[in-house]
């Protein structure tokens, strides 16, 4: 297959020209006026300068069809029957992550308690193509209008729900596309052809996987949670359960579409528009514009993913701090290396919980890994017990990992959208399922440098993981740290937004805490502040003693703490001023806003009125 956009027609030159013949557009060059207003803020309904709703109307038939919605609460049937079958069924609907995702008015995570609460915008674009953004983006600016962006729907930090807003909804723009060589726009004569991917916004890594792994034989990296949404976390950096190996998501891409304040529709790639495509890796979602397609590397298949799963505890606080030093000596021996992602768990119940992935070995070679930390482990039977599991080192085909293989769904290793007539590829992980429709009630994150693994350095590395687990559960994502990745992978990663922290962390330290679905103000289902205030408190605390050992650590803005005193650094550390100059060549009036967003720190906390 030759490269191709086909599944992509609307041309630039096209959009453009749309955009100026809808009655709504004003020519960028000509906006003092529109400046000046922005600059009193953004309206309201029921404010004098709201649309009109012959306004609206107009705006509809420009688009056409179906494409603009006025937006109902979902929660509309709960609120005034909380006891009523009607609510019970959508309770039960948002443990369903495809459900949620196919909700115009509802997000993944329905809210933080003390923080925000998913809320419905007024009415919602639900973009078909590029020319839809496009139009919905100078709707917006002419009229002033609070803008929110939503594809996949998972932010923690609330930024795919804003009330009185007016939604960009790309779910519907979920094109994927493979190419055997491809060569991003002006980059002919300048950069070899390679495999790739090119990916609509509103694509879920699911589908993704589907397309280049089980049917098309490669691997693209993202995310290891296969609803989330490819877009948003490209834009933020982007982890998988394999970033040990082939890095960033964001390291991978080639070339985006994306629409800009002024209504115009870019090609940025290394050789057009560079800053902004710079700043699309990992700047975050929703600050620079709205991302309409994507184009990532297609890298080489391994023969076979595998994992390990097992669950250690110790009889006491003294051999549970045995236990962590044995399984941080065991890491930096043998696991700190491209092989080796996802999560080694330490609970306050002195219990260790391990649930790895790897890649590039085979189960026999995984399991003679493992022989020496097991027979350490074994030969303590008076200070450690172990859940034995004939499943606990695993291994699959690579290109059968994310197919809904009928193995995996009759012993639970994967699960599937129930609603009816549900496409077979909605396919998502048990382990995820919890994520559908919780509400936070805190979270933290920490990168901790690999220079903690030296061996004079290691013991006050477990003396803090061990203090930290006496107030909370702390989970170490050592997928999220790039240390002992690949050279390519790192000089890739040294080329996008992301706090250059994560160059040399061997880990993401993460520690959260949530409830299930609720909702302020419907009887019997409403958040439980005094315990999320409980939790919160003893994650700061657990928290407060990695601190101890790495004073100013980074963070990752996708999973970090909604409440981040020192969000620029920690988010972005150095590069958060080059990412600030390009939020104001490409966004000077600020349309685009998220909470702890690019140029955030210059709007109220709602995003509506500026500060002087």
């Amino acid at each position: 297959m030759q490269s191709s956009t086909k599944a992509f027609p609307m041309r630039r030159r096209r959009l453009v020209q749309l955009a100026a013949a809808t009655p709504f557009a004003t020519p960028w060059g000509l906006l003092a006026p529109a400046r000046a207003a922005a600059a009193a803020g953004r309206v309201r309904p029921g404010d004098p300068d709201w649309p009109s709703d012959a306004q609206w109307q107009r705006f509809g038939e420009r688009l056409g069809g179906d494409a603009l919605v006025k937006v109902q609460s979902p929660f509309t049937p709960c609120l005034e029957a909380p006891a009523g079958p009607a609510c019970t069924q959508f309770f039960k609907a948002v443990r369903n992550p495809y459900f949620l995702g196919d909700e115009i008015g509802l997000t993944q995570t329905l809210g933080w308690v003390g923080a925000w609460t998913s809320s419905p915008s007024v009415h919602a674009v639900a973009a078909r193509s590029t020319a839809d953004v496009a139009a919905a983006i100078d709707f917006a600016r002419d009229h002033r209008l609070r803008l929110v962006v939503k594809g996949g729907g998972h932010s923690y930090q609330g930024t795919s729900s804003a009330p009185d807003s007016l939604l960009v909804w790309t779910r519907r723009m979920n094109q994927v596309l493979l190419h055997d060589a491809f060569v991003g726009k002006g980059c002919e004569g300048r950069a070899a052809p390679v495999r790739a991917v090119s990916v609509g916004a509103g694509a879920v890594w699911a589908h993704v996987y589907d397309a280049v792994t089980t049917r098309g034989g490669g691997y693209v990296q993202g995310g290891g949670c296969m609803t989330v949404g490819v877009a948003g976390l490209v834009q933020s950096g982007g982890f998988g359960s394999f970033s040990k190996a082939y890095g960033l998501a964001s390291g991978s891409l080639l070339e985006a579409e994306v629409v800009t304040a002024d209504g115009q529709v870019r090609i940025a790639n290394a050789c057009s528009e560079p800053e902004l495509f710079w700043g699309l890796k990992g700047g975050g979602g929703g600050s620079l514009g709205v991302v309409t397609r994507l184009t990532l590397k297609v890298h080489a298949l391994p023969e076979s993913f595998g994992a390990v799963n097992l669950t250690i505890k110790a009889s006491s606080a003294p051999a549970f701090r045995r236990l962590v030093g044995l399984v941080v000596d065991f890491y930096a021996a043998a696991l700190h290396n491209p092989h080796w992602g996802e999560q080694i768990r330490l609970r306050p119940d002195n219990t260790l919980r391990v649930a790895m992935v790897f890649q590039g070995l085979s189960r026999a070679e995984a399991q003679a890994v493992w022989k020496p930390f097991l027979d350490a482990v074994d030969a303590a039977p008076e200070a450690f017990e172990t859940e034995y599991s004939p499943l606990r080192i695993v291994s699959t085909s690579a290109r059968d990992f994310w197919s809904p293989t009928l193995f995996k769904r009759m012993f639970g290793f994967i699960s599937t959208d129930d609603r009816p007539g549900a496409p077979d590829g909605n396919v998502f992980w048990p382990g995820d399922q919890r994520q559908a429709g919780q509400v936070l009630h805190g979270y933290q994150s920490a990168w901790l440098p690999a220079a903690l693994l030296q061996p004079e350095r290691r013991s006050a590395l477990c003396d803090a993981l061990f203090a930290a687990s006496r107030h909370w559960g702390v989970s170490l994502h050592v997928n999220k740290g790039l240390a002992g990745a690949p050279a390519e992978a790192l000089a890739a990663a040294r080329d996008t937004a992301m706090n250059p922290a994560v160059l040399d962390a061997f880990a993401l330290a993460i520690g959260g805490a949530d409830g299930p679905p609720a909702f302020p103000g419907v009887a019997g289902h409403e958040p439980d502040a005094a315990m999320a205030q409980r939790q919160a408190a003893a994650i700061g605390r657990a928290f407060d003693e990695l601190r101890r050992l790495v004073p100013q650590p980074g963070s990752y803005l996708s999973e970090s703490n909604y409440f981040e005193p020192d969000w620029q650094r920690s988010f972005w550390g150095g590069n958060y001023p080059r990412l600030l100059a390009a939020k104001e060549r490409y966004d000077p009036d600020g349309l685009f806003f998220v909470h702890h967003g690019v140029g955030s720190e210059r709007w109220s906390a709602d995003g509506f009125t500026r500060k002087a």
